[in-house]
């Protein structure tokens, strides 16, 4: 794959791929559109030039054949929702970011990729008789308009092992050459499974911190205690900022919240959603209104300094992991269950267009990174591809639940399976938290809570005090001990991920283990 495309085609708007004219190996040209591609530290780099009328899309396409018996798997937008599989092929399935293809009768697994931090949002299509990069350079929905600037639109890697897995993991190792150092095991407390941002306040908060604290037992890695959404005004349903004061009456102090949780033992961690105001301002996108508050637009300076300006705020209150979220669905306006091929709905834009979508988020990743400092940065609803060295922390799948066990068995247990090769090569995989709550099985929760603690991957639980047994604190202890330590040597891996969404099989160090996570009457085939 290393090798320049047998065919380049470019959009400048959103009908049908024009097909660039090679003038010289490695320069493709049509409709004003200049394409480069050429070899660069081990992999492809693929740039453009912009026409006047602007750019759409870059599709490269490689002559490759695929076996009729082939697996085929990719990476989400941005979280898992509970649908990452190996599938059989499916030439018009978009593939984000990376695939790969494996046969059943057990030859070498590939691997084609592009690097970490594009310049556009890239997923792959495969069919019998190739494979093809889609490169979405637009600005939003619109063309980038980028002058006579030249768009750095991916690099595009190849890996290949002897096993689907090792190939997943050297895979995303060529991927992100650039991680963040380990700040070493995330592990802590989370209030957003029995709390559900209703109905808490700081008495709850240290209740929490002291539990975790509990089941640590003096480990010398200390757990983190989040205060998840809830603590400000308009709490429980995801508001917006501003971001400078909590709930009136309730948290009226969140420095000293942040001291109190350090005092108990554990490290304070709080919940934002940055790219939502409940206020007009200068930073917000026009005549737009969002979850009952106004998006801001991260094209602009002003909105990236006011994020800035709240992640810095945060800090200075004494908070040593701060989680942002939604900024993928504030942007788009969509969460990306299914995997669409485009993120974005044509016929907008955000306030420049001479930077594309994913040069934004970019920059906003970037913003988030910077203000935080040595703080630990938990992405959720971001971009993990384009976060990837701009996060210790990504939360990798959708929502677990302290309702319904069905929807932690989907969404867990299938973010932990097929993003585990992200871990440490990425970030720290966040596979979601644990719950422990009166409503949901606990001879269920507990056999996700092993897997994860044994994986290394973040470990938080939420747990509510109703559900506490002398049973649930053992097994909670062992698990956040276990986590803290790092997990079982070597990790886990999944042996059966070719034919299930929700592996049973794991490898764990030696061992084999086999997890049943079924209730009574097996999965659920209702909305969760």
């Amino acid at each position: 794959m290393l090798r320049l495309p047998d065919a380049v085609h470019v959009m400048t708007d959103d009908t049908r791929p024009h097909t660039a004219m090679s003038a010289t190996e490695g320069v493709w040209t049509v409709r004003g559109t200049r394409v480069t591609a050429e070899g660069a530290a081990g992999g492809l780099r693929v740039r453009a030039r912009a026409g006047a009328e602007g750019l759409s899309r870059i599709v490269l396409r490689w002559r490759h054949r695929t076996p009729e018996d082939a697996r085929i798997l990719g990476d989400a937008w941005e979280r898992g929702y509970g649908d990452l599989q190996w599938r059989t092929l499916q030439p018009e399935r978009a593939l984000p970011w990376y695939v790969l293809i494996t046969g059943a009768s057990g030859e070498t697994t590939t691997g084609w990729g592009v690097r970490t931090g594009a310049g556009a949002l890239c997923s792959w299509t495969v069919d019998e008789g190739g494979v093809t990069l889609w490169s979405d350079v637009r600005s939003g929905g619109l063309p980038v308009l980028p002058g006579e600037r030249v768009l750095d639109v991916a690099t595009v890697v190849t890996a290949a092992a002897p096993t689907p897995f090792a190939a997943h993991e050297a895979l995303c190792t060529v991927m992100s050459p650039d991680p963040l150092p380990s700040t070493g095991p995330v592990v802590g407390s989370n209030n957003w499974y029995y709390a559900y941002g209703r109905g808490f306040g700081p008495d709850a908060v240290l209740r929490d911190a002291r539990t975790v604290v509990e089941y640590a037992d003096g480990h010398a890695v200390r757990p983190y205690c989040v205060i998840d959404d809830g603590w400000t005004e308009g709490g429980g349903s995801a508001p917006g900022g501003p971001w400078d004061t909590g709930l009136p009456g309730v948290f009226d102090d969140m420095a000293d919240m942040a001291a109190r949780i350090t005092e108990t033992g554990a490290r304070p961690g709080l919940w934002f959603r940055p790219l939502l105001s409940r206020t007009e301002n200068a930073a917000v996108r026009p005549c737009m209104l969002r979850d009952a508050g106004f998006p801001l637009d991260p094209s602009l300076d002003v909105a990236l300094e006011t994020v800035a300006e709240d992640v810095t705020r945060f800090r200075r209150w004494g908070y040593e992991l701060i989680k942002h979220d939604f900024s993928t669905y504030d942007v788009f306006g969509r969460f990306a269950a299914g995997s669409p091929a485009e993120l974005a709905s044509p016929g907008w834009s955000l306030a420049d267009r001479s930077v594309t979508s994913a040069e934004i988020l970019v920059r906003l990743y970037r913003t988030i990174n910077e203000a935080a400092g040595d703080t630990v940065v938990i992405g959720c609803n971001t971009i993990g591809h384009l976060s990837a060295g701009l996060v210790r922390v990504h939360r990798s799948g959708d929502d677990t639940s302290g309702r319904s066990w069905e929807r932690t068995r989907r969404m867990g247990v299938n973010t932990l399976a097929f993003r585990l090769a992200q871990h440490n090569r990425f970030f720290t995989v966040d596979a979601d938290c644990v719950p422990c709550t009166p409503r949901t099985d606990w001879s269920l929760n507990r056999q996700f809570l092993d897997l994860v603690a044994r994986s290394g991957t973040a470990l938080f639980v939420s747990v509510d005090p109703a559900a506490r047994t002398d049973r649930t604190d053992t097994d909670l202890a062992a698990a956040i001990r276990l986590a803290l330590d790092g997990g079982t040597p070597g990790g886990v891996e999944p042996l059966d991920w070719l034919s299930t969404t929700a592996p049973r099989r794991w490898r764990s160090g030696a061992k084999t283990l086999v997890y049943d996570w079924a209730e009574p009457w097996g999965a659920t085939p209702l909305a969760v």
